[in-house]
């Protein structure tokens, strides 16, 4: 972005003016505290009460003023200071000349005194009255100096905005009340140095979004055809699966002014705010046409409108009326495409989804195996990698990964690679990088005594079950090292990604889950709290396979999801149940039934092979941590 500075012209005029205003400030506090003694033309003596009546006695005051308590007054002639005498006790010291004073000033006691003006006529004393009241320009300067200061603190926070501002690369336009002023990022032409060979996969995405980028740059060309450019494109996935990486890889290869917002920067605690800088944002755009507004996390202000509770916020409603009625008024001519990223579509307002708002929709999934080497080649460009890094091996394990959590896996890897000061990054790194990922950094010296052979034999029947169930996914490896908030771990390996998985695999899936408790309960006679998630995940599993997925012959061929609609959209309190109680019984006691088949089957099965829990978990006991070609070596000699 533009980083304009001030000419040094101005820097020197600003100087100038805050030197003013200082110099300013100074005059006026001295003319308060000193203007007053000015009238002063010698040295001024204070005298008591009964010195003062003294004085006038001996015909020695000219002039008096009189101003409440306070009086101050002239000697007809100067006045010597009384003799001292000497230290010594000899003749007495009389001051100098130059000590003489003219001017005195005494105090009035708080009782009256009535004798007071009559010795003032009798002795010829000219008497002056003064009122208490303070001068006019001094009570002026007390009622305009708070002003002055308050008026001196905004101009100065005024100027801090505009240099702040110009640091940034909007040149002070702001000003000081520029709240509703846009505050998305600008990027010129030629500054956004992404394009589509930076973002790795997503082929079926970029394919979508190359039309687009083709109409920035040759609109005549389909002008001609009667083709209008889609007004926004809504990308849609994961979080981590690259939506703000896509829409700045658009701006790059269209080589057009880019404008950069999250959402929730439009809402403040003033309504009507976010609806001033949505207009600004679209006509700051629709000025530079051909441009691009990429506008992210859309859902924070694009929410149904009127949903009760948490829906009713007035200036996220407003602004999101202002954005539904921009996207309205494009002219032909105004080439401006809005892209918006969200991993929420489903709660969006269904004004902004319909065509003529956001008319295409990009879905962004998680990468699939080819896709992730192709990311991770990307990550990898900069780090030297040793010769047993294979990238297809680290494909394969990490299924489910975003492209930020490959981002991540790749600095794990290099940064546990600096901490061993090596020259590069091993396999070994990538490995351990992976684990602390998925299951958190190790915890030692957590597991002793009886409790490390509970966790011994718990990830054990898993590990044995995986093995030996058909359908199971392959093992990858077990240990019982603790990571995160588990006290061990078995990790399967898929051979390939589904998107539709059938029933006995299912089962399969769901007896491994169980297999901790059920070979606690086959060789110590009973079951541990450390089965909690395995359960919990098993029968989320079962619940799906009931009462959504039709795998049950008592529920049959019906769906009975519970709710998804979420609170803040304030229909799932006001909505009765999809279902009745006498179904919703049904359910729970099919799940219940299938979790004790499983079970059972599971024990069994376990039963069948005790040998080979028992090598396994004491090799276990020994080594902490078992690969799977290490197992495969154990179990061909149980």
């Amino acid at each position: 972005m533009e980083n304009p500075q001030a000419p040094r012209g101005e820097s020197e005029n600003r100087n100038v003016y805050w030197r003013s205003l200082v110099w300013i400030l100074v005059v006026m506090v001295v003319i308060f505290f000193w203007v007053g003694s000015l009238e002063d033309g010698g040295r001024t003596e204070g005298l008591a009460y009964t010195e003062f009546k003294q004085a006038v006695r001996e015909g020695r005051v000219a002039t008096v003023t009189i101003e409440g308590q306070q009086i101050s007054g002239r000697y007809s002639e100067p006045s010597q200071a009384a003799p001292q005498p000497a230290p010594d006790g000899g003749e007495t010291l009389r001051p100098s000349a130059t000590e003489a004073t003219q001017f005195f000033t005494t105090t009035v006691p708080a009782v009256d005194d009535p004798e007071l003006l009559p010795l003032l006529e009798q002795n010829g004393v000219v008497v002056r009255a003064e009122t208490t009241e303070a001068p006019w320009w001094g009570t002026l300067l007390v009622g305009l100096l708070p002003w002055i200061l308050i008026i001196a603190l905004f101009w100065w926070a005024w100027r801090r905005m505009q240099e702040r501002m110009a640091g940034m690369g909007g040149g002070g336009r702001d000003g000081m009340f520029g709240f509703g002023k846009s505050k998305a990022q600008r990027f010129r032409e030629g500054m956004m140095n992404i394009t589509f060979d930076d973002v790795a996969g997503l082929e079926n995405a970029k394919k979508d979004l190359r039309e687009i980028v083709e109409y920035l740059r040759e609109p005549e060309r389909y002008r001609r055809l009667g083709a209008k450019i889609p007004r926004g494109i809504l990308l849609m996935g994961p979080p981590g699966t690259g939506k703000t990486l896509m829409a700045k890889a658009v701006a790059g290869e269209a080589g057009v002014p880019f404008y950069s917002i999250s959402a929730s920067e439009f809402i403040e605690m003033f309504v009507g705010v976010g609806a001033a800088r949505v207009r600004d944002m679209f006509k700051e755009a629709k000025r530079e046409a051909p441009a691009i507004i990429f506008v992210d996390e859309l859902d924070s202000v694009g929410r149904a409108r009127g949903t009760g509770l948490g829906g009713g916020h007035d200036e996220r409603e407003q602004t999101l009326n202002q954005i539904l009625a921009e996207m309205d008024g494009f002219q032909p001519h105004e080439t401006v495409v809005v892209l918006a990223a969200t991993n929420r579509p489903d709660v969006l307002d269904p004004a902004l989804m319909r065509p003529g708002r956001f008319d295409r929709k990009v879905t962004l999934d998680l990468p699939r195996r080819d896709a992730r080497r192709r990311v991770l080649e990307v990550h990898t460009r900069k780090v030297p990698l040793a010769k047993d890094v294979d990238l297809d091996i680290i494909a394969q394990r990490t299924v489910g990964f975003s492209g930020a959590d490959l981002e991540n896996l790749v600095n794990e890897a290099a940064l546990l690679a600096g901490r061993d000061n090596r020259d590069d990054v091993e396999m070994h790194a990538f490995t351990v990088a992976r684990d602390k990922i998925i299951l958190g950094a190790e915890r030692e010296d957590l597991l002793k005594g009886e409790e490390r052979e509970l966790v011994a034999y718990h990830e054990a029947g898993h590990a044995v079950l995986a093995w030996v169930l058909p359908q199971a996914d392959p093992l990858d490896k077990v240990t019982i090292i603790p990571r995160g908030r588990a006290l061990g771990a078995t990790e399967q390996l898929p051979e390939e990604e589904r998107n539709n998985v059938k029933e006995s695999y299912l089962h399969d899936r769901i007896a491994v889950m169980l297999g901790g408790r059920v070979a606690e309960k086959l060789i110590f006679g009973e079951v541990t709290s450390g089965a909690e998630s395995d359960l919990k995940q098993a029968t989320r599993l079962v619940r799906r396979m009931i009462s959504q997925w039709g795998m049950s012959e008592v529920i049959g061929p019906a769906s009975f999801p519970r709710s998804e609609d979420h609170i803040f959209l304030g229909r799932e309190m006001s909505q009765p149940p999809e279902f009745s109680e006498s179904i919703a019984k049904l359910i729970d006691d099919e799940i219940r039934k299938k979790l004790e088949a499983i079970e059972k089957h599971a024990f069994e099965t376990l039963q069948s092979h005790k040998s080979k829990l028992e090598v396994l978990a004491h090799a276990l006991l020994e080594r902490e941590t078992v690969e799977a070609f290490e197992v495969e070596r154990l179990f061909q000699n149980a």
